[in-house]
């Protein structure tokens, strides 16, 4: 029977969240020099180290003449991470979602990869795809990102450009800058998870929330505490609800204060390999993408604890699409040796 990640609600809103807000602050120079200067800031700190830029083979800073100049299109792997409070302090990989981005066509594809997924590298013990991330940042942080993109790229032959962590604690913090969201929330919800510092309850009905009650809507699945399950159907409304409302309260901005703080909390919780000259260009080519140009790839599941396993043909036919996204040719064959799937 098919499984759905435990969090497949919140990997929208992080994603599509994330970056539309850093292409609204870089739009937000009109505002004077102090804005452009703390978006420069803020980029610096998202963008790879300058001593790290270099080393990636990946990364290609020879001149470019006038048409190479455009920024390629890329596939980047996005992760985010729960720091909140309660939460152990645990660096796993909550959300796991390979994002193909095709600037010429301004369209993108998206592939959620489930956290509990089975992986097996040859040079490393076989665990949940969620462990990694975490097992690279004990051994050097500084190098977790290039490692643990790597790793992801071989074991599912995709060439993975970039890396993008996010910190899930950037919705909390942007919303309570914003002074809390009017959200009409479709049924009670309750669910405490003393493990991972998870406590939601919130009653049906118009309410003003605050940046924590936004994250417990928007992850709201199921319940342990008597109310009822949530539907697809209801998760998918929710994150257009909270999606439309950020991006309205930010497009309403008047004050320099408050776009300050946005980029500030921007800089703080989103990190990257990705180079400053192409994260600059990046995020504007992000911001033409229209909706209906973003396409979502499903892939069928199998909870077998304390693993899920993957249908093999359909994670195949993901990934060459992510590579047909970005142009490149599919001529070899995926070995999914590394991978659990759900014909072993």
């Amino acid at each position: 029977m098919p499984v759905k990640p435990k969090r497949i609600a919140i990997r929208k809103v992080f994603l599509i969240m994330s970056l539309v807000i850093v292409a609204l602050i870089i739009g937000v120079g009109i505002y004077g020099g102090y804005i452009y200067y703390k978006a420069d800031a803020a980029i610096q700190r998202i963008a790879a180290p300058p001593s790290l830029q270099h080393e990636d083979p990946l990364v290609d800073n020879s001149p470019d003449d006038e048409e190479k100049k455009l920024t390629p299109p890329l596939i980047m792997l996005l992760a985010g991470i729960d720091s909140r409070d309660g939460g152990a302090g645990l660096l796993n990989t909550d959300v796991l979602m390979l994002i193909s981005f095709n600037p010429q066509t301004h369209s993108a594809s998206l592939l959620s990869l489930p956290r509990d997924l089975l992986l097996k590298p040859k040079s490393l013990p076989s665990r949940k795809a969620n462990f990694y991330y975490a097992y690279y940042s004990i051994k050097d942080k500084s190098t977790a990102i290039h490692n643990t993109k790597h790793l992801f790229g071989d074991l599912l032959g995709l060439p993975i450009d970039y890396m993008v962590v996010v910190n899930f604690d950037a919705l909390r913090q942007t919303v309570d800058t914003l002074g809390g969201l009017e959200i009409d929330v479709d049924m009670d919800m309750k669910y405490n998870d003393s493990a991972d510092g998870t406590h939601i309850d919130l009653k049906k009905g118009l309410h003003r929330l605050d940046g924590k009650q936004v994250l417990d809507f928007v992850r709201y699945r199921k319940s342990n505490q008597g109310t009822g399950e949530s539907s697809d159907f209801a998760r998918n409304d929710r994150q257009q609800q909270v999606i439309k409302q950020i991006i309205e309260k930010l497009g309403a901005f008047q004050q320099i204060s408050q776009w300050g703080k946005v980029i500030d909390i921007i800089g703080e919780n989103v990190k990257s390999d990705i180079p400053q000259s192409e994260l600059n260009q990046w995020i504007f080519n992000f911001s033409k993408i229209k909706p209906d140009h973003i396409r979502s790839l499903h892939l069928e599941s199998q909870w077998k604890s304390p693993y899920v396993y993957v249908e093999k043909e359909g994670l195949i036919d993901a990934l060459v699409a992510l590579r047909d996204e970005a142009g490149i040719s599919s001529e070899s064959p995926i070995n999914l040796e590394g991978v659990g799937t759900m014909d072993k």
